[in-house]
């Protein structure tokens, strides 16, 4: 019963812990989209066409 027990935490732990890696790694990617769009802001502005 102990075993059941253990292995039942240990796969609810580690769903949790690979959903939470996509969730970063989606957020990582929204970021850096972000940053893109204020890099090419920012050069229009460097040339003038702010």
């Amino acid at each position: 019963m102990k075993r059941l027990i253990a292995l039942m935490l240990l796969a609810m732990f580690s769903m949790g812990t690979l959903t939470a890696c996509n969730t970063m790694a989606g957020a990582g990617e929204d970021i850096q989209e972000a940053g893109g769009a204020i890099e090419e802001q920012a050069r229009d502005c460097d040339v003038g066409e702010c």
